[in-house]
């Protein structure tokens, strides 16, 4: 049995900078999907100058962040001594545990002679054990995320979160989460399916597609029933189509968000300011995380 679409939304802009940015997540029907608590759509664009300012050093507590470069290299700081670039494909996962403050950097691909950019950061909730915990930082580039080949040579999905068939990613996983980047050929349709209870959305960045006998156009994010079932995506135009597929169990615990933080209630956000602003998040030094690169 085919699961049900819930609804469908169009992102509202919130850009930053010469950024143009979509927020998809959160929206006027969802707050989270699983633990997915937001995602904003970087949007495709030709960049002609290099940024080496950041877009601004900000604190976070209770969530991961998680940037998904497809176009672009993407340079991470944060107040933890972590650093690392990652180039198109590459994956930036923080975990900013009980607070940090961290800046990122999206550029073109300097490797390429391509100066597109386009990207997605979602922030991922985390369980009131691991909000307690110290901040932790992966970096991934994009040929170490894992991908399978669709049969017949229909597309590929890649696992950015979570796990699908024999692939997993290196993410780790607090609670059961996955996100999905498929990408299928005109002409071709891909089929998953799910348990009850878990939270599914997708998300068409750039094309339209056939989602379970609906049809959706760029853009839309799309959200289904928790009833067990499946889910197929088939891409009915003449060029490849782009799919993310995510989502996960439900959160369990009560959900307060304020600006860059996500605690369990609204002590919690209070005492994330005071020790922002008491300073115990520390500082980033910018030169000296890229003298050790």
């Amino acid at each position: 049995m085919k699961k049900k679409s819930s609804f469908s939304t169009q992102g509202q802009r919130a850009d930053i900078g010469d950024l143009v940015i979509y927020r998809i997540l959160a929206n006027r029907y969802a707050d989270a999907v699983g633990p997915f608590v937001f995602l904003d759509h970087i949007v495709p664009k030709i960049q002609t100058s290099v940024n080496k300012r950041g877009t601004g050093a900000h604190p976070h507590r209770g969530i991961a962040t998680l940037s998904y470069i497809l176009n672009g290299e993407d340079e991470h700081f944060d107040s933890a001594g972590n650093y690392a670039m990652v180039h198109s494909g590459g994956v930036q996962w923080m975990n900013a545990g009980n607070g940090i403050i961290h800046d990122e950097t999206l550029n073109y691909d300097s490797r390429t002679d391509s100066r597109l950019t386009h990207a997605f950061q979602f922030w991922i909730n985390l369980p009131s054990k691991i909000k307690a915990e110290k901040p932790a930082y992966l970096a991934i580039e994009g040929n170490e995320v894992p991908v399978k080949t669709l049969p017949d040579g229909s597309g590929w999905i890649k696992v950015i979160v979570g796990s699908f068939e024999d692939l997993s990613s290196a993410i780790p996983n607090y609670s059961e989460q996955f996100l999905y980047h498929i990408h299928l050929e005109p002409g071709a349709s891909f089929t998953t399916s799910f348990v009850d209870e878990i939270e599914v959305a997708a998300y068409l960045p750039a094309l339209p597609a056939l989602i379970n006998d609906e049809n959706f156009e760029a853009g839309n994010f799309i959200e289904f029933d928790r009833k067990a079932g499946e889910i197929e995506l088939k891409n009915e135009g003449q060029e490849p189509c782009d799919i993310l597929l995510f989502g996960g169990a439900s959160y369990q615990e009560p959900i307060v968000a304020e600006g860059p933080f996500v605690m369990n209630s609204k002590l919690e956000i209070a005492n994330a300011y005071k020790d922002f602003y008491n300073g115990e998040y520390g500082n980033i030094d910018y030169e000296a995380q890229r003298a050790k690169a």
